[in-house]
């Protein structure tokens, strides 16, 4: 029997949908240089629809693009895959601002030699595109959204090892968990029949005896998950530096706006919540950029409903969608008195298509209106 077609969107592997095709492009780490900015800018200006998204899992997409091979081009040479045979399984996240603001150590060299290794791998590449590896400073921010495979720092210089979302309570140094993550990523394909994430495997004998060779640790229940507000004004451990952090809209980020980010010249990071952390500024920078961004449609205020609410494309991009959810939810907040105190995400079908992955309400719709329910 063959497997079931891995449909997970890429670049060279675009989704045709209701308005053109979506291509998905990954970030590890979440992170976009400001050349990279106005490399999607370019993309989706000249081949899309003039936006580009955030996902719950800290990457961008393009929606509505005409030209595939021309938007591919654009994205190859801006350095956003530097391994084409390996860009879908690229799903590596890391914990927002660390090295810069709070967690036990800098986690931002465990994943750039993970990545290295996972694209020097080509037994890797055959992975689903499903498959989610994270780095966790300790904060919690990255356990929280269930990496099948990953590391959750329990001191300055070691890591629990995280299998399906879960600590295992083996542990391995700072030097040695990109090379336990890459056996790990082996190990998962060995014991894989048909199962697109780890929690899914029918056995894991294979990653089993990975983590019996790895010490006991006990360190690992004193690290909390959770994740600080990152929304607002951000001091940075370094006391002359602080990060902005923001978030749009149904996480679309208009071309325009995306030319003001770029022309910043400062790093930034998306996370799987859809915020956007530009980094390293002096406090004369950031404030400049709050009062020319603010007024262009970022959000810097951590009491919006947009810090806390998401949602699909809805009709008329998704020809499976009951309605148009980004309407709804427009008028929705527009109304009197909507107060928005939990997370939610709202979606037009059954399929929920990027939904949080952290606890959340599901407003779904349905042929005869909304439903509400948490998942």
């Amino acid at each position: 029997m063959s497997r079931p077609s891995d449909r997970c969107p890429g670049v060279f592997s675009a989704h045709p949908a209701a308005d053109g095709h979506l291509a998905r492009i990954r970030l590890p780490g979440g992170l976009i240089t400001p050349a990279q900015v106005l490399a999607l800018v370019g993309v989706s200006d000249g081949f899309g629809d003039g936006h580009f998204e955030l996902t719950s899992r800290g990457n961008v997409q393009v929606r509505g693009i005409t030209d595939i091979d021309g938007a591919g081009e654009l994205i190859l040479d801006a350095g956003l895959i530097p391994s084409p045979s390996h860009e879908r399984v690229r799903n590596l996240q890391l914990s927002a601002l660390t090295g810069r603001r709070g967690g036990l150590l800098d986690a931002r060299p465990v994943l750039a030699e993970f990545d290295r290794r996972l694209q020097s791998d080509a037994a890797l590449a055959k992975l689903p595109a499903r498959i989610l590896f994270g780095v966790d400073d300790g904060r919690g921010d990255i356990l929280t959204q269930g990496p099948d495979i990953g590391v959750l720092a329990i001191d300055d210089q070691s890591f629990d090892v995280v299998v399906g979302g879960k600590p295992t309570g083996r542990q391995v140094t700072a030097a040695d968990a990109p090379a336990v993550m890459i056996d790990l990523a082996h190990a998962f394909l060995a014991d894989r029949n048909d199962e697109w994430r780890v929690p899914d495997l029918a056995g894991r004998a294979a990653i089993d005896g990975v983590l019996a060779g790895l010490p006991v640790t006990d360190e690992y229940s004193r690290s909390q998950p959770g994740a600080e507000p990152r929304v607002g004004w951000l001091a940075q451990d370094d006391e002359n530096l602080v990060a902005l952090g923001s978030v749009v809209p149904h996480g679309r980020i208009p071309a325009r706006v995306g030319e003001f980010l770029a022309a910043i010249e400062r790093d930034i990071y998306l996370t799987p919540r859809k915020e956007i952390l530009i980094v390293d500024l002096s406090e004369g920078m950031a404030d400049t950029v709050l009062r020319v961004m603010a007024p262009m449609g970022l959000i810097f205020d951590e009491n919006s409903p947009w810090t806390r609410i998401t949602d699909c494309t809805g009709s008329p991009g998704c020809d499976k969608s009951h309605t148009d959810v980004r309407g709804d939810l427009d008028r929705h907040l527009g109304a009197v008195d909507v107060a928005i105190d939990d997370r939610e995400h709202w979606v037009g079908c059954e399929r929920g298509c990027g939904s949080p992955h952290e606890d959340h309400i599901r407003v779904e719709a349905t042929p005869t209106g909304y439903t509400r329910r948490r998942l």
